[in-house]
């Protein structure tokens, strides 16, 4: 896993609890989570407004044939 070993990551572990506290981890973890979440949702939202471009063409198109 990038060459991070289980010493490493305990130690960045306990290095994060010294400067965030106890108190702090539970806000950060949750923060981080909504991060990814929204980052995932935005990357697959890229594809959409594509396929809403083409659809409205093809409305202007249909109603000018029907004009």
């Amino acid at each position: 896993m990038f060459g991070i070993g289980m010493p490493e990551l305990i130690i960045i572990l306990v290095i994060i609890l010294i400067i965030f506290g106890v108190g702090k981890l539970p806000e950060i973890g949750g923060g981080l989570g909504k991060a990814i979440k929204n980052f995932r949702s935005a990357s697959n939202d890229e594809q959409k407004p594509e396929q809403d471009k083409i659809e409205p063409e093809q409305d202007k198109i249909e109603k000018d044939k029907e004009a």
